[in-house]
């Protein structure tokens, strides 16, 4: 619950579709005390008449500086390629501003130490050299408390209020994770990694059986500190097929029926993992296949990477209606290849971003957001199969990535990714300083992202995109509770 109702008051920006940015420069958003928004008003110059119109005299009123915006926190159907605006612009100019909540779709907290860390591995070298050792040190809770409040830390300053996070096999450890993400209230999807072949002795599952029992220890712990799941949801995490035995995904798909917990794997990352997909599994036609048959490929289950699947996965992944987290910055890093989006989109395949933290080397969504643009462009320089400029994802196509995209991924379309009444104010203020002098000094304090005030609020935010990071969110929401500031948030 919220401590008291709230009105934010400032520019705000957010994704209304893939077809639709919604801009406003001068708004009122009010937030009650459950966490959910109770009403926005545009174009606003009195934000009294605004508190007395809605009977919220007495409420908290939280405004904007100069410069910046309010955008939803980051978390993720076909798309029509024009982008239409739909803007409410006001007289007053804002450097401050609202932005949508981001989600990350994808991410393994264990290996945080590692970001950055990857030499020219491509993925089995690298899971064998750095992350098998480096998730195996996860049995000493002396580790995780420190890596894991590391991390939660650093995603919420980078604006993350939602986090699909890998663990590790440990459970102790695991529980570990879910409870600092309930401490720090960031909205969390919580994995027990399961793998009972094809990784270190001494850091698998003993039997399926075994990885079953571990992940129902998980699930029963997440249940004691969140019932109902408002905040804290356990996800079945099988890590991926070739190091699960064919009897370990069945049981998992099993626990998925009687439980109904989302699912996230990966799927079709590296060339040499295809290979060993098609060895271990010959009796399927396809990588989606395998985790159709074992009950995996549902609604509820989130694929990462997804960069060399076959037509017959595209069509079967559609035909179950499972999503994908489109990791460009991994992806890019360990030299997996450039997956192909805007195809995904335009099969109807809903796709949000994952940072895939330590194959990516950056926490932040938004970085996951600039690479998604750049990867587009060279899918679209080196297609060869008549893509061209087609596949060039735009702005606010990532941007919906990084929001709405993740949040349908993870189903919570219908409560976070966005600004509508009656959704949680999952949000981050974003803060652009107090721009550039006349002389060309100043405007450094809040970031790289220099603003020169001629600029619109569509301009500043692809400025945000580009250029921005953690220095430029002063202040995060979820579900109303702030969970992070910095000194540049005066509320």
């Amino acid at each position: 619950m919220g401590s008291q109702r709230c009105v934010y008051v400032g520019a705000f920006a957010h994704c209304k579709s893939l077809q639709e940015f919604d801009f406003c420069n001068a708004g009122a958003i009010g937030v009650g005390e459950s966490g959910k928004i109770e009403f926005i008003e545009r174009d606003v110059d009195d934000v009294s008449s605004v508190l007395e119109e809605q009977g919220w005299k007495g409420a908290k009123v939280i405004r904007l500086k100069e410069f910046g915006f309010f955008f939803p926190g980051f978390i993720g159907k076909q798309i029509d390629r024009r982008i239409q605006k739909r803007s409410h612009e006001s007289k007053k100019h804002s450097l401050y501003a609202y932005a949508d909540p981001s989600l990350d779709t994808h991410i393994h907290a264990s290996q945080y130490p590692n970001a950055g860390i990857f030499g020219k591995t491509t993925l089995i070298g690298w899971l064998d050299k750095y992350t098998f050792p480096m998730e195996a040190s996860f049995s000493s809770l002396a580790r995780a408390r420190q890596v894991y409040n590391r991390i939660v830390n650093r995603t919420l300053s980078h604006g993350t209020t939602t986090a699909a996070y890998y663990a590790t096999v440990h459970v102790p450890t695991t529980n570990h994770l879910a409870d600092i993400c309930h401490t720090k209230r960031q909205r969390a999807f919580i994995g027990r990694v399961c793998m009972d072949t094809m990784s270190p002795p001494n850091y698998r599952d003993t039997s399926p059986d075994d990885a079953v029992t571990a992940t129902q220890a998980t699930i029963q712990h997440i249940a004691s500190l969140d019932p109902s799941h408002s905040l804290l949801t356990p996800i079945i995490t099988p890590r991926f097929a070739p190091s699960c035995t064919s009897a370990c995904l069945s049981a998992l798909g099993r626990l998925h029926q009687d439980t109904n917990l989302p699912i996230q794997t990966h799927i079709a990352e590296n060339h040499a993992e295809l290979d060993l997909v098609r060895t271990t599994f010959p009796a399927h036609a396809s990588y989606a296949a395998v985790y159709d048959a074992h009950g995996l490929l549902t609604p509820r289950t989130v694929l990462a990477h997804a960069i060399h699947l076959s037509p017959a996965d595209v069509a079967l992944i559609r035909a179950r209606d499972a999503k994908v987290s489109h990791c460009p910055a991994s992806n890019t890093s360990l030299t997996s290849g450039a997956a192909k989006v805007r195809a995904l989109l335009d099969g109807g395949i809903t796709v949000g971003l994952g940072t895939d933290v330590s194959g990516g080397y950056s926490p932040s969504v938004l970085v996951a957001a600039r690479h998604a643009v750049l990867v587009s462009r060279h899918v679209a320089m080196g297609s060869g199969e008549g893509e061209g400029d087609a596949a060039k994802l735009t702005e606010a196509e990532v941007l919906w990535l990084a929001t709405r995209g993740g949040a349908r991924a993870l189903g919570l379309e219908e409560r976070v990714g966005g600004f509508e009444v009656g959704m949680e104010w999952d949000a981050q203020m974003v803060v652009l300083g107090e721009g550039v002098g006349e002389d060309g000094e100043g405007g450094e304090a809040e970031g790289p992202v220099d603003v020169f005030g001629w600029e619109s609020l569509e301009e500043r935010i692809a400025k945000w995109l580009y250029n921005g990071d953690d220095r430029n969110t002063a202040a995060v929401w979820v579900k109303g509770q702030l969970v992070h500031k910095t000194k540049a948030f005066s509320g």
